[in-house]
């Protein structure tokens, strides 16, 4: 059984794919997947618990990323069998930790070596099909794990912390559309390049700042970073009313901070929960959202 992370991204959105920085930090379990043999077959891959099935050159997204599995992996063949722990459309890495958990599970099956570079870039040509224009980020996190900064030029830094942030993750109950967001922000920095470039710069700067709070442990401070930079999320439009909503419940809640994570536009919300995890959860179920808790960090 090969496995893969998911993702949350505490700041950063958007600006990363523009070549500033994001603070991201991998969420386990994301997705486990097993290959077997199958003769005279192209590429398959089943998913659960979706109970839907794929195969290499359908026509779907997942078809499309198939097909390019088995050119890059000479894994024609082969079936593909994908647990997923995490929702699709949420901003919580779905996609790169499937595409990264059976790139490894067909590398094994086929005895092909994949060092870290290699499966990085197998991983953003699977990302590609599905967002166009992915910063990395998500890719990265699902294949490597840990907490870090990420930019596209350098990759990823390691971030040390001195204990487990606890965030929970609230779904607002919206599908987001990564490729969209993605492209909502290009039209805006074509639009007002100046005013944009400079909001990427201040996300920049928390980010920079978040990642020495969460190595000197000052979760008060990387609780007003996020708050902060949900401002500056919402201002290239990304938020909506229920992510709002849930932002604001679970700071009156006792939250240090709370934001969108990934591409916006719906999708999940995390809150830096601190001592007041149990009335942070309560605040989003009593809206009718499912929570989970997640720990990154050390």
């Amino acid at each position: 059984m090969s496995a893969a992370h998911g993702k949350v991204i505490l700041l950063g959105e958007h600006a990363v794919v523009h070549g500033r920085p994001a603070l991201a930090a991998a969420v386990s379990p994301g997705v486990e997947a097993v290959a077997r043999d199958a003769p005279g077959e192209g590429l398959s891959l089943h998913v659960a618990p979706w109970g839907a099935v794929f195969t290499a050159g359908d026509g779907t997204d997942l078809g499309r990323g198939l097909a390019g599995l088995a050119r890059d992996l000479d894994a024609t063949g082969a079936r593909l069998d994908a647990v997923m722990h995490l929702p699709g459309a949420k901003g919580l890495g779905a996609s790169a930790a499937l595409g990264v958990a059976c790139a490894r599970a067909l590398s094994e099956l086929r005895g092909v070596a994949l060092d870290d570079a290699r499966l990085l870039d197998i991983a953003l040509a699977w990302e590609r099909v599905f967002h166009g224009n992915p910063s990395g980020v998500d890719h990265t996190l699902a294949a490597l794990g840990g907490v870090g900064v990420f930019t596209k030029a350098e990759g990823l830094r390691r971030v040390a912390t001195r204990a487990p942030v606890v965030l929970c993750i609230g779904d607002t109950g919206e599908r987001s559309s990564t490729r969209e967001m993605v492209a909502l922000v290009a039209s805006a920095l074509a639009r007002r390049p100046a005013a944009t470039e400079k909001t990427f710069d201040a996300i920049a700067a928390l980010v920079r700042n978040a990642a020495l709070a969460l190595e000197a442990g000052d979760a008060r401070a990387l609780g007003e970073l996020m708050d902060l930079n949900q401002v500056l999320l919402s201002s290239l439009m990304l938020s909506t009313e229920r992510t709002e909503t849930l932002c604001r419940a679970a700071r009156a809640a006792g939250a240090l901070g709370a934001k969108l994570t990934g591409a916006g536009g719906g999708g999940c919300v995390i809150a830096l929960a601190g001592q007041r995890e149990g009335e942070v959860r309560a605040a989003w179920e009593a809206l009718g959202v499912p929570c989970a808790r997640v720990e990154v960090g050390a």
